[in-house]
């Protein structure tokens, strides 16, 4: 059985987060999406309710589970005999950092931790949490960023109505 992870704090969570996440549970037999709690970070939605968000956002998805996890996640993904991670790539920045936490990740495993990268379509490629949150925060329209519920919820934390 081919079993991945895709690891993201997911504060708020996006088209794009949903896009990578699609993609690869048609790739792998189970995917685990691995909500990061991290306790150095003040994130808008707690880590329970960002859970309970992918698992509405997922519910049509029988492969795909969504759990929480503190720590390292080389260490979760050891403890769930897991032996690859999946992360989304927007751009050329991203995939500096992201390739030094793939190779940090797989010495850090003994070499157990692959990581496989998936770019972005197109059409998501410009969205990030923070710049949702930003938005969000005045007001703006973020309705091509997140669902419509994860946009109320949004808008809620920030004490707009829409």
């Amino acid at each position: 059985m081919k079993i991945a992870i895709y690891p993201g704090s997911f504060d708020p969570m996006t088209y794009g987060h949903l896009d990578i996440i699609h993609r690869a549970a048609s790739i792998f037999d189970e995917l685990t999406v691995g909500v990061l709690n991290n306790k150095e970070k003040t994130p808008l939605f707690s880590v329970e309710e960002r859970v309970k968000i992918l698992q509405e956002a997922t519910k049509d998805l029988p492969n795909v589970k969504v759990e929480a996890f503190s720590g390292l996640l080389i260490d979760y993904a050891k403890t769930k005999d897991i032996h690859v991670s999946v992360r989304g790539l927007r751009a050329i920045t991203d995939f500096e950092y992201e390739l030094q936490i793939a190779q940090t990740n797989k010495l850090l495993s003994g070499g157990s931790l692959d990581t496989i990268f998936l770019t972005t379509s197109l059409e998501y490629a410009y969205l990030s949490s923070s710049s949702v949150k930003e938005i969000a925060s005045f007001n703006g329209d973020i309705s091509k960023c997140v669902p419509p519920f994860v946009a109320k919820l949004v808008y809620q934390k920030y004490g707009h109505i829409k």
